[in-house]
């Protein structure tokens, strides 16, 4: 039952209410008073859990069951590979519970005085072992590939590179002139100048992102261990010193998506959010343009005449 309620999403549960608000309980006689109340409660219900879902798209919600909506395709293959083990192990946990309960009542000792003499029995044997055997292989085999198509990308269409600071993020698009930003978490003053920005959520410079397009990302670190995550992108990757870690991500709907630090890197570990807006191609285009003006390097090396130096052995 836990598991029905976390996979099941808040866009269903407005369905499943707009159905019930239609009339499904229909009484004769003095029904259309209950029906009629009933439908103002399934409305409201509707209403509330249509309006949760798109404002808090991305984000993690109160009494939030689940994981969160996916929104690139590796999510939506972790999605489903997700329900599918907890399928598996809701069917050994139930099978499990039977057996003890046929023990316990079966085979006490006031319903069994007289226990039986058996120690070995070989097709129980063979059994409760090949069973888990193939159990984990069921397992392992969409494990393995799902873990092989999350690694990297053949042919991406751009590269983002990610490196970790204590206690901030920056960026880089080497495609579009390796222009870069440092992206900080938002003060309680940038919160109260703007309602809609969220706390220990947004950052003062989100990273922008093509919706439907290949993002090879590497990531590194210029201090200590980091950890950069974006659970709706199924991302949970650590950031190490001298050493550039590699993944991707497909976006497939446009929004805002934010996630956080998952390494203790310090004291101000608990401010280091990831704020992404997931944008059209053309809109991103757009961005790209403004970007390069807006963040265009200041340290970039000063092209120098090169002299060469005269070979006075030959003079």
């Amino acid at each position: 039952m836990a598991w029905w309620l976390g996979s099941m999403k808040i866009g269903v549960v407005a369905e499943m209410a707009v159905e019930l608000a239609a009339g499904v309980f229909v009484w004769d006689g003095g029904g259309a008073i209950v029906k009629s109340r009933f439908a103002a409660y399934a409305a409201t219900l509707a209403g509330v859990c249509g309006a949760a879902g798109a404002a808090l798209a991305g984000e993690p919600r109160e009494w939030q069951l689940g994981l969160q909506e996916p929104a690139s395709l590796t999510m939506e293959r972790i999605y489903v590979f997700h329900d599918f083990v907890t399928i598996i192990a809701t069917v050994i946990t139930v099978f499990v519970m039977i057996l003890l309960v046929i023990v316990i009542f079966k085979f006490n000792e006031r319903a069994n005085p007289k226990p039986t003499t058996t120690t070995h029995n070989m097709l129980l044997e063979v059994l409760w072992t090949a069973l888990p055997v193939l159990m984990l292989i069921v397992i392992a085999v969409p494990s393995f590939k799902l873990l092989y198509y999350a690694d990297r990308v053949e042919d991406p269409d751009m590269t983002l590179k990610i490196t970790g600071h204590q206690w901030y993020w920056s960026y880089e698009y080497p495609d579009y002139g390796n222009f870069g930003f440092d992206a900080n978490v938002v003060s309680d003053e940038d919160i109260a100048k703007n309602p809609n920005l969220k706390r220990l959520l947004d950052t003062d410079n989100r990273v922008v992102l093509p919706v439907g397009k290949k993002v090879q990302l590497l990531m590194t670190s210029d201090d200590v261990l980091h950890n950069w995550g974006i659970p709706a992108f199924g991302i949970k990757l650590d950031t190490v010193p001298g050493k550039l870690h590699e993944t991707w991500v497909q976006i497939t709907k446009p929004g805002v998506y934010y996630g956080f630090c998952s390494e203790l890197c310090g004291a101000n570990h608990a401010y280091m959010p990831v704020a992404i807006e997931a944008v059209s191609p053309e809109d991103f285009a757009i961005w790209v343009k403004a970007a390069q003006k807006k963040y265009a390097r200041q340290d970039a090396p000063v092209e120098l005449p090169v002299r060469l130096a005269k070979n006075n052995a030959a003079d």
